[in-house]
């Protein structure tokens, strides 16, 4: 039997004619965000301004108008590009760089997509538009109609050419009214957040732009009157920081303004040719050693500058602060970070539910330092030409998840940093003028631990772990209890709720991550060991002799990998067999712990100074020395040295304060514990000045001592 011939068949694809208002559905994710997307369509036709009209009166039938006074569209260019969804002709004028005539810009579209966001709005759509030297085109798409065709081929969109009527005499234009509305109820508090949406479009922050948003609403016009005037709210913040980073130079300028009620001085902090010091990567394997930013950071990025207006929501500032209602209402419907890029903003960054930098994260994690986005109104401004790494996602809400993405997050957080390190020193301030304690409560701790049971009775784990969790619960409360009789609350409790809580919060992911039960076994051992630890530090007699190269012995072996990681000249003669030594009574542990936390500032600081070179060369020398000094009279001391950065202008007082850091990720308690534990020793922790101990050659940069008690 002669088997059947073989038949090829060439058949296109055939989309369906719902097809188009289905992209409008599921491409654009709201109805305020296709306003949002028309209003952009404006701009790209070299618009000066852009009107939105809602008729929302009861009895009549609901519409959505959209009015510019751009370039227009001729009949070629309705039926080549408008009529074609996917046209990339602003991708390729963006590309060849070709600036719109009048305001010299650069198109903001790229995916010819936009144009769906009449389609999520309603059933019937009437345009009209009108070029330059052209009569003007008329367009009706009926969706009730036009979804009746099987296939999109089979669907004819009718333009009618006419004299101009809506665009007369030297009018150009686009005139988009939506009839038969559907999906959103308009609403007033719709309206008032379509009306902060659309006016957000071009930044506040900057000098006025060539184009302008307007929401109109006839009958309606009390929704939006009564909204707060921008200007006056940033007039209101208590702190201002504009920075800007540009081929790895961080220049920016630091403002504490006058707080009604505090009789605090204003300060200002200005620095030039700065290191953007940057947080942990966001995902790129080659940024993971880079701790400062440089030029390689903002490729295909371009500069990248900003305005950060922060505000204070403690009960103190509140209660000496004018129309708090609107400013803190104000501030829970618009704060958080927002992006521009050539003045016009990306959405949906800086929206409510949009925490693009986990801000409240970070707040919660710490929550007397960082910066939540209910208190802050922030800008991001980049170059649309020199950002092309940066491609806006095609449901039109924020970028795509690359590696420009993660390292544009890292320049703001470092921003941001920077901001929290000088804003600390004026909080503090504050503090002192109404003497308000630090909120530190066991809430810190409990609630982490509620957290773990959770996930233990989830992973089926529970019985055989609670043994552990019971046990760290009861010696963290009974260690409360200690310090709390003992008068040390507040700030000196900090350091246990900062080791513990993140002792258990790895616990935490190691039960999420599924690891054998032995290595959660291991961290919750470890975890019971930190509590013992601090107990130590209230038991009667915990104190024995030691002697100080043993100390220096156990924190070598103990960094020996990191400093051989981070390529560390390490000089230490105390390790000398001929070298004298000293001895003194101290809690073990808790000293190395402190000797370990100056070694840790060190590392980090040596990496900002002396930053990663491309592989194949080898980094400029980094240099840690510790020594013993005899220099002091209170006592023998380690010295902890570095080529790091040094403290610059902080002062010590300043330093050992806890929260304070000058690291982006950093909690601010490494010298506050270690200032702790040498004078729960009976020793100090100090500065050395300039030629107060002696030191090699080439140590220009920290200088740390920890000076212990002389044995009588």
């Amino acid at each position: 039997m002669s088997s059947p011939a073989q038949t090829d068949v060439s058949q296109p694809f055939r989309p369906r004619a719902r097809m188009l208002q289905l992209l409008g559905d599921e491409l654009i994710g709201s109805a305020r965000l296709a306003v949002f997307e028309l209003v952009k369509n404006a701009y790209d036709a070299d618009a000066n301004e852009v009107t939105v009209r809602l008729k929302l009166a009861s009895g009549q039938e609901q519409t959505i108008a959209i009015v510019d006074d751009g370039e227009g569209m001729t009949l070629d260019v309705l039926k080549s590009v408008w009529l074609v969804p996917g046209n990339n002709h602003r991708q390729k004028q963006r590309q060849a760089q070709i600036r719109t005539y009048r305001h010299n810009r650069l198109p903001l579209g790229e995916k010819g997509l936009g144009r769906f966001a009449v389609h999520k709005l309603g059933n019937r759509i009437s345009m009209v538009t009108r070029s330059q030297g052209s009569d003007e085109c008329v367009v009706e798409i009926d969706w009730n109609e036009l979804i009746k065709a099987d296939f999109l081929d089979e669907a004819p969109v009718k333009i009618k050419v006419r004299p101009p009527r809506v665009f007369a005499g030297k009018k150009t234009g686009t005139r988009i009214e939506v009839r038969e509305l559907r999906g959103t109820d308009w609403n007033r508090g719709e309206v008032r957040r379509l009306h902060n949406q659309i006016t957000s479009i071009c930044s506040p922050f900057q000098e006025s732009s060539s184009f302008r948003a307007i929401l109109e609403v006839p009958g309606h016009e009390p929704w939006t009157a009564e909204l707060p005037d921008v200007s006056e709210i940033l007039k209101r913040a208590i702190w201002k920081f504009s920075f800007k980073l540009d081929k790895g130079k961080f220049d920016w300028r630091y403002e504490f303004r006058q707080v009604p009620g505090f009789k605090l001085d204003p300060r200002t902090v200005e620095k030039s040719g700065d290191q953007l010091k940057l947080p942990s990567r966001y995902g790129d394997d080659r940024m993971e050693k880079k701790v400062v930013a440089d030029e390689s950071t903002t490729q295909a990025i371009g500069p990248v500058s900003g305005e950060f207006y922060v505000y204070d929501r403690d009960k103190e500032t509140l209660q000496r602060t004018t129309n708090v209602q609107l400013l803190t209402g104000y501030l829970d419907e618009t704060g958080g970070v927002r992006v521009y890029r050539d003045g016009i903003r990306v959405y949906n960054y800086g929206e409510q539910g949009d925490d693009w930098l986990g801000l409240d994260l970070r707040r919660v994690n710490i929550p007397t330092r960082r910066i939540s986005r209910n208190i802050i109104l922030g800008a991001v401004h980049l170059s649309l030409e020199q950002s092309s790494g940066l491609v806006e996602k095609t449901n039109r809400e924020g970028f795509v998840d690359n590696t420009a993405c993660h390292r544009l997050r890292r320049i703001v957080l470092g921003a941001l940093a920077a901001l929290e390190g000088e804003r600390q020193r004026d909080k503090d301030r504050m503090r002192d003028v109404v003497r308000k304690p630090d909120d530190l409560t066991a809430a810190r701790i409990t609630k982490p631990i509620a957290e773990l049971r959770k996930e233990l009775d989830r992973q089926g784990v529970r019985e055989l772990l609670e043994p552990y969790v019971a046990k760290i619960e009861q010696d963290y409360q009974n260690m409360q209890e200690t310090l709390l009789s003992a008068g040390m609350s507040g700030l000196n409790l900090a350091v246990v709720f900062h080791e513990v809580e993140r002792g258990v919060r790895a616990l935490h992911q190691v039960i999420t991550e599924g690891t054998e039960i032995e290595e959660a076994a291991r961290q919750a051992h470890d975890l019971m060991h930190l509590l013992d630890g601090f107990a130590a530090l209230l038991r009667r007699d915990s104190k024995k002799l030691h002697d100080g190269k043993k100390l220096v012995k156990a924190v070598r072996r103990f960094n020996v990998p990191r400093l051989r990681h981070h390529q560390i000249q390490f000089t230490c003669p105390l390790l000398e067999e001929d070298s004298d030594d000293f001895q003194s009574r101290f809690v073990f542990n808790l000293v190395l712990g402190a000797l370990n936390n100056l070694i840790d500032n060190s590392l980090y600081w040596l990496r900002v100074r002396w930053p990663e070179t491309s592989s194949g060369n080898q980094p400029p020398e980094r240099k840690l020395y510790i020594g013993m000094s005899q220099d002091f009279e209170a006592g023998p001391a380690i010295v902890v040295a570095d080529n790091g950065t040094g403290f610059q202008d902080d002062e010590p007082q300043d330093l050992v304060r806890p929260f304070f850091t000058r690291k982006p990720e950093g909690m601010g308690l490494g010298l506050y514990y270690a200032n702790l534990a040498m004078e729960l020793n009976g020793g100090q922790l100090v500065f050395p000045q300039p030629g107060e101990v002696e030191l090699p050659d080439g140590f220009d940069g920290a200088v740390l001592a920890l000076l212990f008690k002389k044995i009588k």
